[in-house]
Order: structure tokens, then sequence, then C-alpha cells
């Protein structure tokens, strides 16, 4: 039997199976080639067409169920998801339904639902464009936004979902002349000296890419590395440096780098963007709970978490876990920030952070390491960063940022640092 063509609604389609149906991270996925047969467009197409139904599902399935009975197969569902947002935004009704009803036809399974598809999507053609945003804003499963509001209240936690349904434009850490490089690729110039391209557009076709001047970074992941504050010729530790982007901006301040990460297919990443960009590193593979090495003058640990402050940026995340790991990941970010401890010359920094907004990993991991650690003290004053506002400052000395932060300017991804010092 021929094999159906891919294409990027099918790829995206796909996708959506299986986070949806098998619980899979989409990054691992894409990781893993499932958008590889795609031309580099249709693969950021996909992905930008899973990443906003993902989004847009409770709406979406909120205007599905006025024109079904019963929910359809999984497959068959997603199809309908993905056609409902891409017309409630716009999408050219002719091309969308006549693709989702090819996709569905070239399904051995589900070719007998065409018909069901066509319906309804013709149906929701009509309805979509004008209905969608009278909608209720979509949430965060209860999992998640039980403790976050525990957290930070019911009102923070609506401004968060506003930020996360609102998604995240493409950001930039340039290796110099800011200004001049959000001048040519039609980018903001952020507080914090990060680009923001409100277009994020094919990344790899865009100019400077390909000579390495600058890479993608969330302009609150860019912030760790500001803290730390490294210095030319200084010996840094990056643990856990995958994907790259804190490993090239420490080699861009001259500072002699040393990357690690768990993951050999991660750690191949970070070299060629090392490579691409023209800096140095040296990368190791390896558990940084085991690492030997130093001792360092600085080091910074983005240790492994929940990654629940990339929702805006990643909005699997909810669909693909269910909270059962955090506890696990919350005992390995104490174990690492014990040993990498260990490793810092004496009057060295070290930088703890984690994409996560919830407190047991961060406010609290680093309250309970204090009190581990006689004469572990927060230094404040690397905080005093341009563009970070002072109200971000926790009690306890760390800097805590929220998607809902920036509103106007098109927020940013939770996270969690402080500076360490015995």
């Amino acid at each position: 039997m021929k094999k159906p063509k891919l294409t990027a609604r099918s790829a995206a389609a796909h996708l959506l199976d299986r986070v949806l149906g098998e619980g899979r991270l989409m990054s691992d996925l894409i990781a893993g080639g499932a958008l590889d047969p795609l031309a580099p467009a249709d693969r950021a197409r996909a992905q930008r067409l899973a990443s906003e139904t993902l989004r847009g599902l409770a709406r979406a399935d909120r205007l599905l169920s006025r024109h079904l009975r019963k929910g359809p197969p999984l497959p068959v569902q997603n199809v309908l998801r993905l056609a409902t947002v891409e017309l409630a935004q716009g999408g050219e009704s002719h091309g969308v339904v006549n693709d989702a009803v090819d996709i569905i036809g070239q399904s051995p399974r589900h070719a007998n639902l065409k018909g069901l598809v066509n319906a309804v999507l013709r149906k929701v053609a009509e309805e979509a464009p004008r209905s969608w945003n009278d909608l209720r804003q979509p949430g965060l499963p209860d999992w998640l936004r039980g403790p976050l509001v525990e957290a930070w209240g019911k009102g923070a936690v609506t401004a968060m979902e506003r930020a996360h349904f609102a998604g995240a434009a493409l950001d930039i850490t340039v290796k110099s002349d800011p200004q001049g490089w959000a001048d040519r690729l039609g980018a903001t110039l952020l507080p914090t000296g990060s680009l923001r391209r409100s277009d994020p557009g094919q990344v790899s076709a865009l100019p400077g890419y390909a000579e390495g001047a600058w890479w993608v970074q969330d302009a609150a992941a860019a912030l760790p590395v500001q803290v730390l504050a490294p210095q030319p010729g200084e010996t840094v530790l990056d643990l856990c440096a995958a994907p790259g982007g804190k490993t090239l901006q420490l080699a861009a301040a001259g500072a002699e780098v040393t990357a690690l990460d768990l993951s050999e297919r991660r750690m191949a990443r970070v070299a060629e963007n090392l490579a691409r960009t023209g800096l140095e590193a040296t990368c190791r593979v390896e558990d940084a709970r085991a690492h030997q090495g130093g001792p360092y003058d600085a080091i910074l640990l983005d240790a492994p978490c929940s990654a629940t402050g990339t929702i805006r940026r990643h909005p699997d995340l909810p669909h693909a876990k269910d909270g059962s790991d955090f506890g696990a990941l919350i005992t390995l970010q104490a174990e690492m920030l014990d040993h990498a401890l260990t490793l810092l010359k004496p009057g060295g920094r070290l930088v703890f952070c984690t994409c996560s907004l919830l407190p047991d990993e961060g406010e609290c991991q680093v309250e309970e390491a204090l009190a581990r650690h006689p004469g572990l003290t927060v230094d404040r004053a690397a905080l005093a960063q341009p563009g970070i506002d002072p109200a971000w400052i926790t009690e306890e000395g760390g800097l805590r940022l929220r998607p809902d932060y920036w509103a106007d300017l098109g927020g940013m991804d939770g996270f969690y640092i402080a500076c360490l010092r015995f």
C-alpha cells in the first residue's frame, strides 16, 4: 500500500496523536526525527500548527462538541482540532477542510469517517472565526493549577494562563551589537539585552543565523549567565548544559567553559551550536553528580526540573505530564546542588536555576541548601543587572520570574535564579 505523503498538517496531526495519546513531549518527538522528512519551512509550520492547537485545545473541543454527538477516535479528533484552530485563526476554509478530509481518507482505520470530518468542519468554518474569541480562556490542568494557585494566588495564575495562551515570540541572544542586530532582524531590544521578534518565521533563514552571530534563547533563560557574570579567563562549569544557550553565553564572555550533560544526543546539539557560532567549550557527556573536575571560579547549575515555566513556549507539557515525577526531580536537584558546591574554588560563586514555577524547585531548594551548608549565603548584589525589576527579588535573595511579567512586551518564561557563595 502506498505510504501517505507527509505534509505540514499531517505531521502536526501525528505530533498531536503522540502527545495526547502517548504522553510524549513534542521536543523529544522532533529530536527523534518526527519532522525530518519535511523541508525546513514545513517543519517549522508543522510545529507551529501543533503548538497552536495544543494552546487552543479546550476552545477547539468546545466548538466541536456542538457538532458531534460522540467523540470520534483520537486521530480523527486531533485532525478536527487542528483544522478548527486553523479555521478560527483565519485559515482558508477550502484548503483546511480539504486537507483534513484527505488526511483521514488516507488512514486505513478511519477513512470511513471522511464524510463526518467534512460535514463537521464546514459548520465549524462558518462559526469558528466569529465565536473563537468569545470562548473561555484555556486554563492549566488541575494537577498543576492547584499548586500554582497555592503559591502565587488565583489572579497571578490567571495572568500566567493568559500568557500561556498568547504563546511566545522568538527571543535571541547576540554575541555583540544588540541594537544593530535588532535593526537588521526587525526585532525589539528588551530591557535585559535580549532581542524579540514577534514573527519567528524560519529561524535558519534569518540574517546572522548561518554565520553564528546569534542564537535562540528566551529572555528569561539568558538571565542566569548575566547573574553569574563570567569574566574573561575564568574557569566556568556549565552543568546540564544542553541545548547550549547558556554555554554559548559563557564562551562569548571569554570564560574557559566546561559543559556537561548526561545525554549524548543533547550534548551533540551543544557541539553543533558551538561550531555554528565559532565559540569554544570543552563538552563532556557525564552525570553532573559524578564530575570531579575543577575547582572552578564559577558554576552554573540549570538543574533538571518540571519545566513548568516554559509552557507558553511548550504547550504540550501540561498534556504530556501529570506531576508524578516532580518529587524525584526535587531530590535530584538537591543532590546536584550539594555536589556542585564541592567543586567551587574558595570565594567562587554558583548560580542555581530552574525553569519552574513551583517554589519547591526554586525558593525552597535554596532555603534548604542554606540550612544544610553552614557559611553558604545568597549574593543579592549579583541580581543588580540591567532590566531586572527589584520587585522580582524574593525574600531569600533569589530572582523569581513568571510568564505574566513583561505582559506589555509579550511575557517571559518562568524561572528561579539564585547566586550562592560561601
